[in-house]
């Protein structure tokens, strides 16, 4: 099940999409469940409700069905209760291209390197992205998978962990790499406003048959600059959850971004950084592409 959040007639609505048709239980007089008012209320409302929303859209009434091209699509949960938790040097080749930028030996880490990023940086699929280069002239580039809990998960061991993942989301974890490298932490540089594109969707976990087994790409300006899959992550998402887990309570629409590939601008000889006009494309085999252009 493909499940996000849309803007339609000014209203903030969860839709499901089929196609070009996305299906608004608000639109069907029908559907009196109240845990299909927003994102957060069908992922904390538990998989009876998940399973439920799913019978209601193999029949969905033409009432409640809108054309996709009518509709706003915003991030999956617009608003997340907590920080985005982000995997840096999760890849392989990513650790390798960061040491060789950065003049230094390349070391993969024994341990998940986890960081975080402001709730207020989420934005849309395709929403403009700020550009302010009195901020920052070095915006950079990264195609993550994202990872939404669907399950409160403590101390959950690698093999359980993917029961409580409620769903996979497409993730542009933008970095503004001068602040990141002059503040030797990663929040600062990686929280600015829209920094943190998100969507079209959330693919249910039922749908995606193996998360280690799934394409990712990224274009700027139709040019592809990263291209590899998630069977070359460090950790895998299983590992992920596992670690999280064991120090803190993770809980129902918590987000994970576990990290990005090789191909980042500041990689690049010379660095390439994004400015004002740029197009970013995002895309992971089976869940889907986000396009978002840098203001100005």
């Amino acid at each position: 099940m493909k499940i996000g959040t849309c803007r339609f007639l000014e209203k903030d609505h969860v839709f499901i999409a089929k196609g070009d048709v996305a299906c608004l239980p608000a639109l069907d007089p029908a559907a009196t469940n109240t845990g299909y008012a927003s994102m957060l209320n069908v992922i904390d409302a538990g998989r009876s409700a998940w399973a439920e929303l799913g019978r209601w859209a193999d029949s969905v009434p033409q009432s409640a069905k809108v054309a996709m091209r009518d509709l706003e699509l915003l991030a999956p949960i617009p608003r997340p209760t907590k920080n985005v938790m982000c995997l840096g040097w999760n890849y392989r080749e990513h650790v390798a291209e960061s040491a060789d930028a950065s003049l230094r030996d390349p070391e993969l880490p024994a341990h998940p390197i986890v960081f975080t990023k402001s709730v207020s940086s989420v934005t849309g699929p395709y929403h403009e992205i700020p550009y302010d280069a009195s901020v920052s002239r070095e915006i950079d580039w990264e195609v993550e998978l994202g990872v939404v809990i669907g399950t409160r998960a403590h101390k959950v061991s690698a093999q359980h962990a993917l029961s409580c993942v409620f769903g996979y989301t497409v993730i542009n974890d933008i970095s503004a790499r001068d602040l990141q490298f002059r503040h030797e932490q990663f929040f600062i540089g990686k929280s600015l406003p829209g920094a943190c594109p998100m969507g079209p969707w959330i693919v249910t976990a039922d749908d995606i048959e193996n998360p280690q087994n799934l394409n990712l790409r990224c274009r700027v300006n139709n040019e592809t600059t990263q291209e590899s899959n998630t069977r070359y992550m460090i950790f895998d998402v299983a590992t992920i959850i596992a670690t999280l887990s064991n120090s803190m309570v993770l809980e129902p629409a918590d987000i994970i971004a576990t990290g990005t590939p090789s191909g980042v601008g500041f990689g690049q000889d010379p660095p390439w950084y994004l400015s004002a006009g740029d197009i970013v494309e995002c895309e992971i085999s089976g869940i889907g592409r986000i396009r978002n252009r840098i203001a100005g």
